[in-house]
């Protein structure tokens, strides 16, 4: 007998249609993969066996667990929860209380699945790969992988037959993932636990998952085993989706950028002198301040191009603790230096907590380096000392798009608002210039009127980049540009980035965790951590043959290709 049986699902909302028809069995002790692009009902699915359908939806059709079906009342509903069914939500410091402690949130749990059963806490923390002393602190002070860890520990404080899993790993980087993965599978071998793992991460799933369901557009339209279903897929649109899951290069050599525009503006504006130009063509040549390693530099690693950032023993220091606090500042960026050329392409890559976005704030003039100095196109600065038209030179693109716009401005107030590093244009000019941007990244200039919650996920991210876009700069820093994306939507974007960089002649510094996508556009890699360039080269060398530890361990940690 199936420990999951769904029988003619269908789930609406005000009349639309969101899953239909859905029937599936998943077999005790088996772990269940559910793939499909966001919207296509994957998370519906698993609230409505979790009972945890938002009260506006619609239900019909049977679900039954372990035979019988899921109980009508909530109350029964919750104690089902949380003795026999865990779930893991995909956004961990949304799903955990800000208020209480990460001890205090799982002991509640494991009081309500079984009264007295908190004096196991210790050991349920160590079964996940937490210390003891995690127990005291809250969500913001844990590392997203600790935070999914303790979500994790949740799910299991009743030791449930079930775990859903949804997106754990998304927001992850190569050595975290790969670890979550590695923990959820170890457990459910251990506690012979049926698992229902839901993601758009195609390759965590195939390493994960004994069999594959593909859903579209509220539809499951295959099931088969995982390596089956990989290796001979029935439905066109899962061929598309394995498809669009193998990245492929998209380092076309870009068109050289037009001349610098004149910054008589900017040194009206306080802007600073032009500098000599440093020495500097790589990752940390040129020295640093004594504390840090020169790193590694595979052949092949030098500049190409002439500079136009350059970045010179930058360092980051973050007080602890107040301002009469003794503790050691926190040294988030230390002795950092490199350059990147015009028109070319350099990611940046490490651990989460490395300091890649504290480096790419200090890059865009969001802080300011606590020492060193930067220079962009010859002009120095140390962060938020940009003059305007220097930094209408400079954009960045946030790794949250939802987060990063106002949900009380409309696109078009969003996309104006750095056009007023650029001065007056005139009300023809400003709305041409709207209208030019969010064409030019495939979407309606009719949408500028919208709200940011009126879009999708993946065109909120070809308006952030549009907003980026929008002053017309000539270094673009792309922070996690499409880690949140499903396979399909991530390669429009990735082929939008890439059309952009050839169109325009931008340079572009890419932050990101997915070694694939590095892979596929990135010209020269630098490997980041504790706050320091460890390794440069390019992607075939330096992924080839990583000489660094940490380099080494991304390597290892890097999810196998589906074929």
């Amino acid at each position: 007998m199936a420990l999951v049986d769904i029988d003619g699902l269908a789930i609406a909302f005000g009349g639309v249609a969101a899953v239909s028809g859905l029937t599936l069995a998943i077999e005790r002790g088996e772990r269940f993969g559910l793939i499909g692009e966001s919207g296509s009902g994957k998370s519906l699915t698993a609230l409505a066996i979790a009972g945890l359908l938002p009260d506006n939806a619609h239900s019909s059709g049977t679900i039954c667990f372990d035979g019988a079906p899921l109980p009508a009342s909530e109350q029964a509903m919750a104690r089902l929860r949380g003795r026999r069914i865990g779930m893991v939500f995909q956004e961990p410091m949304t799903a955990l209380n800000p208020l209480m402690t990460i001890g205090g949130q799982i002991g509640e749990a494991m009081r309500l699945a079984e009264p007295g059963a908190s004096a196991e806490l210790p050991a349920l923390l160590g079964e996940v790969g937490l210390e003891p002393a995690h127990a005291g602190r809250y969500p913001h002070q844990l590392s997203g992988g600790q935070r999914q860890r303790a979500m994790i520990a949740m799910a299991l404080a009743g030791h449930p037959e079930l775990m859903i899993a949804d997106e754990p790993t998304s927001a992850l980087d190569v050595i975290t993932q790969r670890m979550v993965l590695d923990l959820i599978a170890e457990i459910c071998a251990r506690r012979r636990m049926t698992l229902l793992f839901i993601s758009h991460d195609i390759r965590a799933v195939a390493a994960l998952c004994t069999r594959i369901g593909v859903m579209q557009a509220g539809r499951l339209v295959e099931t088969g085993a995982t390596k089956t279903l990989i290796a001979a897929p029935r439905q066109p649109y899962t061929r598309r989706l394995l498809a669009a899951s193998r990245i492929r290069s998209r380092r076309a050599a870009p068109l050289q950028p037009a001349p610098p525009p004149a910054l008589d503006v900017a040194d009206e504006a306080g802007g600073l002198a032009p500098s000599p130009p440093s020495p500097l063509r790589g990752g940390n040549e040129g020295g640093g301040s004594g504390r840090s390693a020169d790193p590694i530099a595979s052949p092949g690693a030098s500049m190409a191009h002439p500079p136009l950032l350059e970045v010179e023993n930058v360092t980051r220091d973050y007080s602890q603790g107040g301002f009469f606090s003794r503790r050691p500042k926190l040294r988030a960026v230390d002795a950092v230096s490199f350059a990147i050329g015009v028109g070319e392409c350099v990611a940046l890559v490490g651990p989460s907590g490395c300091g890649k976005s504290t480096l790419a704030r200090l890059i865009v003039g969001l802080d300011s380096a606590s020492a060193g100095r930067m220079r962009l196109e010859g002009r120095q600065y140390r962060g938020r000392d940009l003059a305007p038209l220097q930094r209408a030179s400079l954009s960045l693109v946030f790794q949250d798009p939802f987060g990063s716009f106002d949900p009380r401005m409309t696109i078009a107030a969003s996309l104006g608002e750095p056009l007023r590093l650029l001065g007056p244009m005139g009300r023809a000019g400003h709305e041409a210039r709207l209208a030019a941007a969010i064409a030019e990244v495939g979407l309606d200039p009719a949408m500028l009127g919208r709200y940011p919650h009126e879009f999708s996920g993946g065109q909120r991210q070809r308006l952030a980049i549009a907003r980026a876009m929008v002053t017309r700069p000539r270094l673009l820093v792309l922070d996690e540009p499409v880690s949140a994306l499903d396979v399909s939507v991530r390669g429009e974007v990735l082929d939008l980035l890439a059309r952009l960089r050839q169109e325009h002649g931008l340079t572009f510094l890419i932050i990101s965790h997915d070694l694939d996508m590095v892979a596929a556009m990135a010209d020269r890699v630098m490997v980041m951590d504790a706050g320091r360039i460890v390794e440069t080269g390019t992607p075939e060398t330096l992924f080839a043959h990583p000489r660094h530890p940490l380099t080494r361990a991304l390597m290892q940690a890097r999810l196998p290709d589906i074929g």
